[in-house]
């Protein structure tokens, strides 16, 4: 089934008159528990494309269908409660809340869903598990490693189950061997939990614990492979 339409999709901005097309007309679906990769240098519209695809911004033409779904057809409200519900975010920059707890990091999208307060202290403890952080629940960010930021970060994408979770540069403020951990417990998140990832990069090696990999260059699409055995994501790359 697909979870994720989008067909000819562009996004222009504009500054002071002058325009600028991020997006030229791209066009793919994903089906649920995928996990793709999208890559391109800087500027070749990746991050435009996650944010379009997580509702916190909107394409100029095209269309784009969730869950069957077109987005246009999603009132503000609709498109935050689907956020919340159906959608985790994964950022480069960990943004947890300092001074607080790794537990009550995890269970902040909770206070934003029509989920009883009883069961956040549970769900937001299944969520710690799943990315090996149980033992740290009692710390701040200030007291983590970078690795660990970012599976505090993943427990929260991950405390509603949403459908979906898109994840841009996870491991960009990351060693690479810190980066590494971080890929595999997106992996095993996607193989063993049946999750749907959708990883944008621009490293090879983060891209290669994927499955299938889309590139991007100035806007449009060159190029939508599958990953043989997840391996050599380089061979994809025009």
């Amino acid at each position: 089934m697909d979870l994720i339409q989008i067909k000819n999709l562009t996004k222009v901005f504009c500054d002071d008159a002058v325009e600028t097309q991020a997006l030229g007309g791209v066009s793919f679906n994903i089906k649920e528990g995928e996990f793709v990769a999208i890559m391109g240098p800087s500027g070749s519209g990746k991050s435009t494309l996650l944010h379009i695809l997580g509702f916190l911004d909107k394409h100029t033409g095209g269309e784009y269908y969730f869950d069957g779904k077109k987005s246009e057809d999603h009132t503000d409200e609709e498109a935050a409660r689907l956020r919340n519900k159906k959608m985790g975010f994964i950022f480069q920059a960990f943004n947890l809340l300092p001074r607080t707890s790794v537990l009550e990091n995890v269970k902040l999208p909770l206070v934003y869903s029509w989920i009883s307060p009883r069961l956040w202290n549970g769900m937001a403890m299944e969520a710690i598990r799943a990315v090996g952080m149980e033992h740290r629940i009692n710390h701040e960010p200030a007291q983590l490693s970078g690795g660990e930021k970012q599976r505090v970060a993943i427990a929260r994408a991950l405390v509603n189950n949403p459908r979906v979770i898109f994840a841009d540069e996870p491991t960009g403020n990351l060693d690479s061997k810190s980066g590494k951990m971080i890929m595999e417990v997106l992996q095993n998140l996607n193989e063993k939990n049946g999750h749907t990832i959708i990883l944008i990069t621009h490293e090879t090696y983060t891209a290669e614990h994927a499955e299938r990999i889309i590139y991007l260059k100035d806007g449009l699409m060159e190029s939508d492979k599958k990953v043989d055995g997840r391996l050599n994501a380089e061979q994809f790359i025009k």
